[in-house]
């Protein structure tokens, strides 16, 4: 047990029991500053902060702190490209090289929008050697990853990408809307006041949560190439410089954001394409489309067995509470978001202190259930 830890926000009577919760995984030691929401048929019933956001526990955490919810980030990119394939602009059954001619080297012209989106392409990771400043070079990647040969036949398997599917997305959203994600996000969300961000501007900076790494690397199962392509080769990670970080465009692997902007964000995908205003940000046939299965089976680089939609995962297993109806995307070191359209639910948790856990951390299972036992 660690001392009494200042936990803030508001929670609807009816769902008491998560402030509990909450409660209990900061009494547990488990997390030094964190935020959760739940947004609820068009109403926040949950939006807790607790901790602090920076190591010495001078600043608390509250309604204006950001953190980096990695992977988690995905499935914010995976809306804004629904978005598009709403507009027409583009297609999951298309070839991405439609959008992006240069792609088609290497014999990947035949990959689909979906199958990027579910990990499909075969790319994830670069086999070359790179230094790690080159992952914050966008038109540098581009070139790279249009050049390169896909690591297995595509179509054929999921294989993660944990940083390359941001490129893969982003560039088939530049190439259609002439705008990067991040210049995206900041018009049409942070303007709004929905906090999520990719690529920090100086006067974000202060605002973002330091992090705390995990106490071990994830569990990826038995080593492979392909693992080590994804997750451990020198090359794969961005450089560790966190200001360059913080303000680098890395659209599947670094969004900054709260609690409350990711399930605020990502609530349309839950309300038959509504925001929590009633304006309507997507259409329902593009929602359909995003939640179609596109693959199902063992992941080549994660150790599970992975219900892939273009962008999210289908609940399998619990990883993302009780409901078979919800879908869901983690970050490294505990983060996610649970979209249940049936319940017309989001759920968001953005911690600071990382745990080794891909997918179905304790911390944000305790919180899931427990929402789900209020409702």
């Amino acid at each position: 047990m660690t001392e009494n830890m200042p936990i803030t926000g508001e929670v609807a009577a009816r769902f008491a029991p998560v402030r509990e919760a909450f409660k209990a995984n900061f009494d547990a030691g488990e997390e030094h500053g964190a935020g959760f929401c739940v947004i609820h048929e068009d109403n926040f019933v949950v939006d807790l902060h607790g901790g602090y956001k920076d190591r010495a526990r001078t600043q608390l955490w509250d309604d204006e702190t950001l953190v980096c919810v990695y992977s988690t980030g995905k499935a914010v990119t995976s809306l804004l490209i629904a978005r598009e394939v709403g507009r027409g602009r583009l297609d999951y059954n298309e070839p991405l090289a439609s959008y992006w001619p240069e792609f088609a080297a290497a014999g990947k012209q035949d990959i689909t929008l979906g199958q990027a989106l579910s990990h499909q392409a075969g790319l994830c990771g670069i086999k070359e050697p790179m230094e790690p400043e080159d992952w914050l070079d966008w038109d540098g990647m581009i070139k790279r990853l249009a050049e390169a040969s896909p690591l297995w036949e595509p179509g054929t398997a999921s294989g993660y990408h944990p940083i390359v599917f941001g490129f893969l997305a982003g560039e088939a959203f530049r190439r259609v809307t002439g705008a990067t994600i991040g210049e995206t996000l900041r018009r049409d969300f942070v303007s709004q006041g929905i906090d999520i961000f990719c690529g920090l501007q100086d006067a974000d900076l202060p605002r973002v949560a330091s992090m705390a790494k995990p106490p071990s690397p994830p569990d990826l199962g038995e080593p492979s190439e392909l693992k080590k392509l994804a997750f451990y080769a020198p090359w794969s990670a961005p450089p560790r410089s966190r200001e360059g970080v913080l303000k680098a465009e890395l659209p599947a692997s670094n969004m900054q954001a709260s609690a409350r902007g990711i399930a605020q964000g990502l609530y349309p995908l839950a309300n038959k394409g509504l925001n929590v205003k009633g304006d309507a940000v997507l259409e329902q046939e593009a929602i359909d489309a995003l939640f179609e299965i596109q693959i199902s089976g063992l992941d080549l680089v994660l150790p599970f067995k992975i219900t892939w939609c273009a962008g999210m995962m289908r609940n399998r297993g619990g990883v993302y509470g009780p409901s078979e109806t919800a879908f869901g995307h983690s970050g490294f070191g505990g983060s996610c978001v649970v979209v249940d359209p049936a319940r017309r639910l989001t759920i968001a948790y953005a911690p600071s202190k990382m745990s080794p856990y891909l997918a179905g951390d304790p911390r944000s299972l305790r919180l899931l259930n427990a929402v789900y036992d209020c409702l």
